[in-house]
């Protein structure tokens, strides 16, 4: 019997019988390395298609932070012939900021070195927001002053990012943004949300997030390709992106949550897809929740920033960064 090396290394493409290049053993699947090149912008397509995403008349902004899947996002939408352009977000994670000092990793400077010259070399617009330049402190150090996140930056960190992708995409005109959550991302969500059973969250998890009052459309293109299959397809592409993770992110819930999910994949392949898909199916038929009418009933502006929150005045952004200014003036 042939190990299961052997066979991987015997196997052929699907579409044209060359040496595969890819085995994807959840479709039962083999591609060779054109064929795979071709086979991930079709995909995308179809799940653009079937989600009812966006149309090829809709401006598109794209999230990149200068890793495998936004940047491998950015480039399949642009090969489809969307209109997209990107925003990178820089967050000041790196040696000079108090948090991750002495950590030795330069992760937000390397992170957009590399999304400004994925741009450059594709002649892609690339919008830039430099969030000390923008707030006056990077954001390991706004999670200090504000003391959000019980030790970790991640909690502002994940604030911020959302606040600032919504004006942008506001100010600038864009009807949709999409970001690079690949299915791992989407089933270690799923996972814990479901654990926790966290009903509000459930019910607002999925490929798109329409847009509300004073919030753009959010759309997951990727959300049912395996990171394994984004990795290989930035290596055939030639992408260079950051391999390192955020350095705040060791020790993780979503990570641990990926390794669990990992395991149950080594053993029942497809196992991530069919977690996710058979959430959506249950989600869209009405057999999980009942959605509350009330939930979007209380949303009003914001008075300083004017995005959408449910608080009387401010909105969680603009008292966060308000304590902020005020720790610094004293």
């Amino acid at each position: 019997m042939l190990a299961r090396n052997d066979v991987w290394k015997s196997m052929k493409c699907k579409k044209c019988g060359a040496k595969a290049s890819v085995n994807m053993r959840q479709h039962k699947l083999a591609l060779c390395k054109e064929h795979y090149l071709e086979w991930m912008p079709e995909q995308t397509e179809r799940f653009i298609k079937k989600y009812g995403m966006f149309t090829r008349h809709e401006k598109i902004l794209v999230a990149v932070s200068g890793g495998k899947d936004s940047l491998g996002l950015w480039d399949i939408l642009v090969r489809l012939g969307y209109e997209a352009d990107g925003l990178y977000l820089g967050l000041g994670i790196d040696t000079s900021t108090s948090l991750s000092a002495g950590s030795g990793i330069h992760y937000s400077r390397e992170s957009q070195r590399l999304t400004e010259k994925f741009a450059d070399q594709h002649g892609l617009k690339l919008h830039i927001v430099d969030i000390e330049k923008e707030y006056g402190q990077p954001i390991p150090v706004l999670s200090e002053i504000s003391h959000r996140g019980h030790g970790k930056p991640c909690a502002v960190c994940g604030l911020t990012k959302r606040h600032e992708m919504n004006r942008i995409a506001r100010d600038f005109g864009y009807d949709v943004l999409a970001t690079g959550h690949n299915l791992d991302d989407e089933a270690a969500v799923l996972f814990g949300n479901t654990l926790n059973w966290s009903a509000d969250f459930l019910l607002r998890q999925g490929p798109v997030l329409p847009a509300t009052l004073g919030l753009a459309r959010k759309v997951k293109p990727l959300c049912r390709f395996y990171e394994r299959e984004m990795t290989a397809y930035c290596l055939a592409r030639g992408i260079e992106y950051i391999y390192e993770e955020c350095p705040f992110a060791e020790g993780s819930q979503s990570i641990y949550y990926k390794e669990l999910l990992n395991k149950l994949e080594t053993d029942r392949p497809g196992a991530k897809l069919t977690f996710y898909l058979r959430f959506l199916e249950a989600r869209k038929s009405g057999e999980l929740f009942v959605e509350k009418d009330s939930q979007q009933a209380h949303l009003h502006p914001c008075s300083k920033c004017g995005q959408p929150t449910s608080a009387p005045d401010l909105c969680s952004f603009c008292r966060t960064m308000e304590k902020v200014k005020g720790v610094v003036a004293t």
